[in-house]
């Protein structure tokens, strides 16, 4: 039926939805896009020798038009006693009227909105019954400009994402609005690091509106180039140009369901970033920026935490850190993304110069403000002149009415899906915000897999820390009454809508497996899953490796592991192929799949709770840390 909400369409643990891309043009392969402002400048023209520029900058919206509730959604600043407190922030009218105030309170500045990637995918309700569409408008709304990609821009695979940038119907489900098909993204999205594989490309977007069937096969290009633009030029009233080059992280094959990346390639980071600086430099581009989706850890749990304290970028550590600190010197600033916590820190490139590397929060919950000033003789960045800062979007901010008007359109077509009751809390169930690696949120959902699978012979389930993407809170989010979970709050906790896949493992891998969360591509930064009931074990974090698994403390229904018996385990397919480091599911045998986790937990919630009834927090005791 089209425009109507799609119930669970969402698939996979970054996917989307499989689409082709239209607006009437064949566009597969890009090349670098050039954008000239040929309006007058607003307010006064600059003075002196140099031009100011300003930078507002998102990243990790995640479809995220809503405040998120919980802790998910909140930041920590400096209370009255110097003790961090937590402030919820968010939503997107919000957002939109602090972008406004930011440019109006930089008068005589050119002012450009730019984002960081995964701005879609991963997405509650709202956004996703409509292919993110929603949040793709509301983006316009508010004026960005131009926008990276992230991992989650992949979720449903290089169609579907050529659709979100360059317009076209739904092949399954048509035109969300029939009297007015989806005409694309009006900002470019860029992608320097992602190339088609040797001897595939993307499908050419069809006519907007057409049967996916009659799309036309594009043409194999002479030579590879990236299946979007890899960098774009922004020329300014005055003269001078800026360079964004767009990239997301190498890693985004071990963050995306491998069916939906098979045919694409990512490319190293600073080699990507290099290739095309030099490329700007020959161009006459001397001011250039990265936006780049790749972070890491913030230097403190409060949102403005010094990081340069001990020197430049000294609470850094994070896979950007080296990113910024190699690549060429010719790129002025980063901006970026996937870590999702908010820092402002220096870097110091090859030639030993200081460079801003920053991040906003996700989900709309901060955005950062980047000033700095162009010598109008070289077209260089002045870096001496450069300065950033994150600000919260509080929730006592008024909704900007344009981009409120878009939201509540949108809200009104996906209400009588996501108004329905489906279950009932007693209490606060933390997911997503929890600050420790169990959660109880976790428990419940590894909980309803097992459930939901026993048909296929489970024993246990498991789940990444990705594939859970916010809370359920107790107090309404509506007017459904405080406890009630609706569907809505449902989708948002699993909005994938992952098939859930049941194989048997022996006892050897599936030690391997919880050993897979602290070594391999996790040993850096450990992975550590969400268990079921059936599952404990022990871990000493002082250790190193996958010997911070206690492996002789691993319990099935309170049984130590057989290294040579048969288990049944439940896992999404995201995790099923791989995912996240966990390559020993690849070799799982014997595999059903007949359910996926979202029925799993709505069909949970509803019989296994009541008003009189509610489910309580499990208590995240699986996990015995030593």
């Amino acid at each position: 039926m089209q425009g109507a909400p799609q119930r669970a369409r969402a698939r996979g643990h970054t996917r989307r939805r499989l689409a082709v891309a239209g607006a009437g043009a064949v566009l597969v392969l890009v090349p670098a896009l050039t954008a000239a402002s040929a309006a007058p400048p607003s307010g006064p023209a600059p003075g002196g020798d140099t031009t100011p520029v300003q930078l507002l900058a998102l990243n990790d919206l995640h479809g995220n038009l809503d405040a998120v509730e919980g802790p998910a959604g909140a930041v920590y600043r400096d209370g009255p006693g110097g003790e961090p407190e937590r402030v919820q922030a968010g939503g997107i009218t919000r957002l939109a009227t602090l972008l406004d105030r930011a440019r109006d309170g930089a008068k005589g500045t050119r002012s450009l909105t730019v984002g960081a990637g995964d701005m879609i995918g991963g997405s509650p309700l709202l956004s996703a019954a409509y292919h993110d569409e929603p949040t793709v408008e509301a983006l316009e709304s508010v004026g960005l400009d131009v926008s990276s990609v992230g991992n989650h821009e992949f979720d449903e695979g290089p169609r579907e994402l050529l659709r979100m940038a360059h317009g076209g119907c739904h092949p399954k489900d048509g035109c969300a609005d029939p009297e007015k098909p989806y005409d694309g993204a009006d900002f470019p999205y860029l992608a320097a690091n992602v190339l088609p594989r040797e001897g595939t490309a993307p499908t050419a977007p069809s006519q907007a509106g057409k049967s996916p069937s009659r799309a036309r096969k594009a043409p194999a290009p002479k030579a590879r180039k990236p299946i979007l633009p890899p960098y774009w030029i922004k020329k300014l009233p005055s003269g001078e140009r800026i360079g964004f080059i767009g990239l997301t992280t190498k890693d985004t094959p071990s963050a995306v369901s491998a069916s939906m990346i098979r045919d694409l390639v990512f490319e190293d980071e600073v080699r990507t970033i290099d290739r095309y600086a030099d490329e700007l430099d020959r161009k006459g581009v001397k001011a250039v920026v990265a936006l780049v989706h790749e972070g890491a850890e913030p230097p403190g749990r409060t949102y403005d935490a010094d990081c340069d304290k001990d020197g430049p970028a000294s609470g850094l550590k994070g896979r950007i850190k080296g990113i910024a600190s190699q690549a060429s010197p010719k790129v002025d600033m980063f901006v970026t993304g996937h870590s999702h916590e908010a820092y402002v820190c220096t870097v110091n490139d090859p030639a030993g110069k200081p460079r801003l590397v920053t991040q906003a929060a996700s989900f709309g919950r901060t955005f950062t403000d980047l000033r700095f000033d162009l010598d109008r003789s070289t077209g260089d960045l002045v870096r001496s002149s450069a300065s950033a800062r994150n600000h919260i979007v509080g929730l006592d901010t008024p909704k900007q009415q344009r981009t409120d008007r878009i939201v509540e359109k949108w809200r009104e077509r996906s209400a009588k899906l996501a108004n329905e009751p489906v279950g009932h809390i007693s209490d606060d169930i933390p997911g997503r915000g929890s600050d420790q690696p169990e959660t109880p949120l976790g428990d419940l959902i590894t909980d309803t897999q097992a459930e939901a699978t026993r048909g296929e012979g489970a024993q246990l389930a498991l789940l990444n820390w990705g594939g859970m993407r916010s809370d359920l809170v107790y107090r309404a989010s509506g007017k459904e009454g405080d406890g009630v979970v609706t569907y809505g709050e449902a989708f948002q906790v699993q909005p994938f809508d992952n098939p859930l896949v049941t194989m048997t493992l022996t006892g050897t891998q599936l030690i391997e497996v919880l050993r897979q969360q602290f070594s391999g591509a996790n040993a850096g930064y450990p992975q550590v899953l969400q268990l079921s009931d059936a599952l404990r074990f022990d871990a000493d974090m002082s250790r190193a490796g996958a010997d911070r698994l206690l492996t002789d403390t691993v319990r099935v229904d309170g049984k130590p592991v057989d290294a040579s018996a048969s288990y049944r385990v439940t896992v999404n397919d995201f995790l099923a192929e791989g995912g996240n480091g966990f390559t020993v599911f690849k070799e799982g045998t014997h595999r059903e799949s007949t359910t996926t986790d979202l029925a799993a937990f709505t069909d949970y919630l509803r019989n296994h709770s009541s008003a009189e009834k509610p489910i309580a927090p499990p208590k995240a005791d699986r996990i015995t840390w030593r």
